[in-house]
């Protein structure tokens, strides 16, 4: 199989049989979302099932990685997602402190996110350089997805107000995030069909956890609220456009002529694309 990533997603020799069970399970717990009320967590799973779909197919059908490509979509999301946790779970939390006596329950939880999501990343990509037999870039990747639907499943279950543009935001970075994950696969000549799992991750354990009963506690919802705001804003804050030497984006400019000069053009890229993404959500905001 050749290397340069051509139709590896459409390899029916490769199909991931984890994929495409994925998929069903999706399309099962559509029907249960539906009839239990669930709508806005299945929309936000079914974008993220989309977008990573779009981006994982994208990155496995290009020629080369494209440094412009890469840095707008993590610019975008991630100034998204900053914004729209800074938004709405920052203050969710503080506010559920407040009347819970003291707004620090709120805080804590935001600290306990952002360290719970700095570790299980090290670790995570500590397990990358272990031989498990697997691909380790997809399951990196599902663990994520999986954890990160069932905060989101956790949040909407403790306030079912929640607009759908906080969820909408906080998946995001999955069509950038795809389209990396498959350009990876496809430099080291495997399927990208393996992506699918975690495209469907999200709603496979946000439309259970949505249809969960959280106790009525201001001090449990503050954690939780404080907890996802911390997890959302490490991811954030992980996507931001990193052009410096070693990174990802340098890799991708390494592939081209004038790779320095790209890259220097590129931090003003990211900076723009960043602040974009968080104008967007602001101004969605404003509009909704």
């Amino acid at each position: 199989m050749a290397n340069n990533g051509v139709a590896v997603f459409n390899n029916t020799r490769e199909i991931s049989v984890a994929g495409v069970a994925s998929v069903v399970g999706l399309v099962v717990l559509t029907a249960v979302a539906v009839t239990s009320g669930a709508e806005k967590v299945l929309v936000i799973s079914w974008v993220a099932f989309a977008a990573m779909a779009l981006g994982a197919w994208l990155g496995a059908n290009a020629d080369r990685t494209s440094p412009h490509r890469l840095v707008w979509g993590y610019g975008l999301a991630s100034g998204a997602m900053i914004t729209s946790a800074a938004m709405f779970l920052v203050p969710q939390a503080m506010g559920l402190g407040t009347a819970a006596g003291t707004p620090r329950i709120g805080g804590i939880g935001i600290a306990l996110g952002v360290v719970a999501g700095y570790a299980t990343h090290t670790i995570g990509h500590r397990l990358t350089h272990v031989d498990a037999g697997i691909d380790t870039t997809t399951a990196a990747i599902a663990a994520h997805a999986l954890s990160a639907g069932l905060i989101i499943g956790l949040v909407y279950a403790s306030m079912p107000s929640l607009g759908l543009l906080l969820g909408l935001a906080i998946v995001s970075h999955k069509g950038p995030a795809g389209y990396a994950a498959a350009r990876r696969l496809a430099r080291n000549g495997q399927s990208a069909t393996g992506l699918l799992l975690p495209a469907a991750g999200v709603g496979l354990t946000a439309i259970p956890m949505a249809l969960v009963t959280v106790p009525d506690a201001p001090v449990v919802n503050a954690l939780v609220f404080g907890f996802a705001a911390g997890i959302f804003l490490h991811v954030a804050m992980d996507f931001l456009p990193s052009c410096e030497a070693g990174s990802e984006i340098d890799e991708a400019c390494s592939l081209h002529e004038h790779s320095h000069d790209l890259l220097d053009e590129l931090r003003t890229h990211a900076v723009g694309s960043t602040v974009l993404g968080a104008v967007v959500v602001v101004v969605a905001w404003t509009l909704v």
